[in-house]
């Protein structure tokens, strides 16, 4: 029987996916980064594991991407480098992972006619809003390397939709959050600096505004999206319609754990001047039109539910970068 491929699937999105989609009764290949030790990160413990077929290879290598897809009949590309500050430091990791990575998948499904292709981008493409809420009409602007290989990788698919009819489906998730996230993401950072016997949090630039969606209601829309043909050839944005300042993001994890910790400024953790993007604030209406999708979990549930896995993980949140 052809499967789903989920690329990245043992990351922090990927894994969540990985088992929602079986939940939903997909028969899923869970494709990410080779390890000699064949760790499969968040999905080791998985109780699905029995049910998944894990393939490790390199997005980076044609060969490896193509072998695994002769056996699937649609693709969900989650893999990525997703750092923005390792971005700054290396630019050209970011387009061999994000671009010829996404290149691999997409000629890949070209070659053995891939029933549909879902490519994940994220808000960082739109940089700073010009006007908000910010829908799939606004204009691109790279402020990082990270978002600059993010653009390429989806204009390059969109290529591949108007160049070959590649039925290929964008969704643009903004700041997912929720457990297995990497300590690198601003709300596992806050979460466990205030679990810490520190008496600050650490933190850089408080200002910027964040749009903030539960990672189940995330996994949600990606799979409405594959469900529905209205999107063929189309970018989705997934998100709350709400934004949250970092300060206030800060309080608010305080207020929850019981913690009353002050921020202490740590210029390590701000981004470059001109590379901060300082509001993202997501306008969802059309997947809510094409679907009738809306996020279920409200910011404070997540959080609840976010801590709460935290506190009985806190040893366990390793920093998986090559997957999302």
């Amino acid at each position: 029987m052809k499967k789903t491929l989920i690329t990245g699937a043992c990351g922090f999105i990927g894994s969540h996916f990985t088992e929602y989609l079986v939940e939903q009764g997909h028969s899923v290949i869970a494709f990410d980064r080779y390890n000699s030790n064949n760790d499969h990160s968040w999905l080791n413990n998985s109780k699905y594991k029995d049910d998944i077929e894990f393939i490790l290879g390199d997005i980076r290598d044609f060969d490896s991407v193509f072998h695994t897809m002769k056996k699937c009949f649609s693709c969900f590309h989650l893999a990525a480098l997703i750092g923005i500050p390792y971005s700054y430091i290396s630019p050209l990791g970011y387009l061999k992972t994000n671009v010829e990575g996404t290149y691999n998948i997409l000629e890949s499904s070209k070659i053995l006619n891939i029933d549909q292709v879902i490519i994940t981008s994220t808000s960082e493409t739109y940089g700073t809003a010009k006007y908000t809420p910010i829908d799939e009409n606004h204009p691109l602007l790279a402020q990082s390397p990270y978002a600059a290989s993010k653009i390429a990788a989806d204009q390059l698919s969109l290529s591949y939709y108007r160049s070959f009819n590649l039925p290929i489906k964008i969704v643009r998730p903004f700041n997912v959050y929720g457990p297995r996230q990497s300590n690198r993401a601003i709300i596992p950072t806050i979460i466990n600096q205030c679990l810490s016997e520190s008496k600050y949090i650490e933190l850089g630039n408080i200002n910027p505004t964040r749009d903030f969606t539960y990672v189940k209601d995330t996994c949600n829309a990606i799979e409405e999206v594959f469900k529905s043909d209205n999107f063929i050839g189309e970018i989705s944005n997934i998100g709350s319609g709400k934004d949250i300042s970092i300060n206030l993001l800060s309080e608010k994890i305080n207020k929850i754990i019981g913690t009353d910790k002050k921020i202490k400024y740590d210029k390590d953790r701000k981004r470059p001047n001109k590379s901060e993007v300082d509001r993202l604030v997501c306008d969802f209406n059309k997947i809510s039109s094409f679907c009738n999708w809306t996020p279920n979990i409200t910011l404070e549930d997540g959080l609840n539910k976010t801590i709460d896995w935290f506190k009985l993980n806190k040893k366990d949140n390793l920093d998986f970068s090559y997957h999302v």
